[in-house]
Formats: C-alpha cells, structure tokens, sequence
C-alpha cells in the first residue's frame, strides 16, 4: 500500500512543480515587459485617450469663466471641413512621398559603403553618424545658413555654375517643401542605415563567395543576393519612415514656419498651431484623433500588403 500511495503522489508532485515553474516564468516575463507597459500606458495610451475625451468638448488651453460643454461630434465635422486641415494633410503626404524613397536610398548607399572594404571607413562612419548625435534644432540653424538669401552656400554653389540671381529656397513655393526634404532626409538618415548595416551583417558570406565564383558582377550580386536578402529589413524601414515622417515638425516650425502660403504646412503644426496658439484645445484633440487614425490605418495597410515575416 505504501508503494502505491508513493507512486500516486509522485506524479502529483510533478505536476505542482510544473505549476510552480510555470507562474515562476509568467512572472518574469510581466516583470521585464512591465516599465515598457507602465511607459506606454503613461505616455501613449492615456493621453490619446484624454485626447479623445476633450475632442468631444469645446475645451480651451486658458480656462472660461464659461464651463467646458459637450459638442459631440462637431469638432470632428470642422475638421473634416476646414480647407487648411486638408492642405496641411497634402502637404504631408507630399513630404512622406518624396522623402521616404530618397531617404531609404540614402541609408542603404551609406550601408553598402560601410559593409565594403572602404578606405578610410572609420571616417566615413564617423561622418555619416554624426546627424544621429547633432539635435534637429541645430541641424535646422545650420541649413537655414545654407539655404540664406542671396549669399547662401547653395546660392554661391549656383554662381560657381554661372547661374545668375539666386533661388529663394524657403520662401518659393517649389522650393520650399523639397529644400525641407533634402534637410531631413539628410537628418535623419543614420538611424536606418545603422538597420540596413545590421541586415546586410546578416547576409551569409558564402552566397557572394558562391556567385563570384559563377562570375557575377557588383551589380548581379546586388540585385539577386543583397537585395533579396534585405527583404524584411526593406520592409521594416520603409515602414518607420513613413511614421517618422507624418511626425514632420520641428524644421517646418523653425525654417519657414508653414509658409510661404501655408505650402509647407504640415498636420502635426497645424495640431499644435490650434491647440497652442488658437488655444482650442477641443478642436485640436479631435485633429489629434484623426491624424493618429490616419497613420495608425496606414501603417496597418503597409503590414498587411508587404507581409513580411
């Protein structure tokens, strides 16, 4: 009988350490995910749905002597109706269109050369990632000492050329968004690169080995080996660019601030120009709540039609 009753509980016994194990390793995984929980929720999470309570409500940054009222869905209603709300959206997706290609490219060609046998690649490292550690309000003065009328550096570049007269950079119309692309594509552009280095770091040595053995030239290694093999990296960063550059801002507010004309004008100034200097902050909440629907719905799409793995 004591046999048995052994061979009973051992199993039992098992079966409570299992348990035990199991809660033990729940636990951890709470415990190392929960600081990015609490910042997120902090962060993220509230406020978009502090954002989403005042869209409902007439509130302003100053309080009234008159109390907060419920308008329900007007705040949305004149956004969707307001011409500016919609050329500030054209003027984004215009930035984000021209942007996200040249950049990509940019990083990539900054990759390839930093994955060669380049001379002097430490440099060239050190130069290329000094963009990632200069902050943008920096970066932006000394491009505004580029772009400068009449005696700019752009400007006396074009001299040398035999251009006569000057381009008004940030105060023309058909300048002003592209001369802002240039500055953030060049700006931004370490953060991906260091990514696609990681990617191509990933590659094995021996499909190069292999195709220059079959006699394939830079070009036929690129396209049937470097860029295939890049896929999910391509993926991956064509998508946090395109987030990152809805976020356009700070070079907008600072160079030209949304002119010449309101041309330059982007949804995140237009956001903050209602909320902070129109002091609505209702209205500005519900433009909150549309822009973050927007390029929450786009980046869904993206996942959905590149299906990475």
């Amino acid at each position: 009988m004591m046999q048995n009753h052994h061979n009973l509980s051992r199993p039992a016994g098992q079966k409570l350490r299992r348990n035990k194990l199991k809660t033990q390793e729940w636990l951890d995984e709470l415990l190392l995910v929960l600081p990015a929980s609490v910042l997120l929720l902090t962060f993220l999470i509230l406020p978009f749905l502090m954002a989403g309570y005042l869209s409902f409500t007439d509130q302003r940054l100053i309080p009234r002597p008159i109390p907060t009222e419920f308008v329900g869905f007007q705040n949305y209603l004149t956004v969707l109706r307001d011409p500016e709300f919609w050329q500030a959206f054209k003027n984004t997706a215009y930035f984000v269109v021209l942007v996200v290609p040249f950049q990509c490219a940019i990083s990539l060609l900054c990759a390839l050369l930093l994955n060669s046998e380049l001379h002097l690649r430490s440099l060239f490292r050190s130069v290329a990632l000094l963009p990632l550690v200069t902050p943008m309000t920096v970066i932006v003065v000394i491009w505004a000492a580029l772009y400068r009328i009449p005696d700019g550096f752009l400007n006396s570049v074009l001299h040398l050329f035999g251009f006569q007269g000057y381009v008004d950079w940030l105060g023309d119309m058909t300048f002003a968004m592209p001369a802002i692309v240039l500055l953030s594509a060049w700006a931004t552009f370490p953060f991906q690169m260091l990514i696609f280095l990681a990617g191509l770091q990933d590659i094995p040595m021996e499909r190069y080995e292999a195709a220059k053995i079959d006699g394939a030239g830079t070009w036929e290694m690129f396209r049937y080996i470097t860029f295939p093999g890049l896929r999910n990296t391509n993926i991956f960063i064509l998508i946090i660019t395109t987030l990152q550059a809805f976020k356009l801002f700070t070079q907008v507010d600072i160079l030209t601030h949304g002119g010449p004309l309101g041309s330059t004008n982007t949804l995140v100034r237009y956001m903050v120009q209602e909320g902070y200097s129109s002091q609505q902050v209702g209205y500005a909440s519900a433009v909150a709540v549309v822009f973050v629907i927007l390029v929450g719905a786009l980046a869904v799409l993206q996942r959905v039609l590149l299906k990475n793995e």
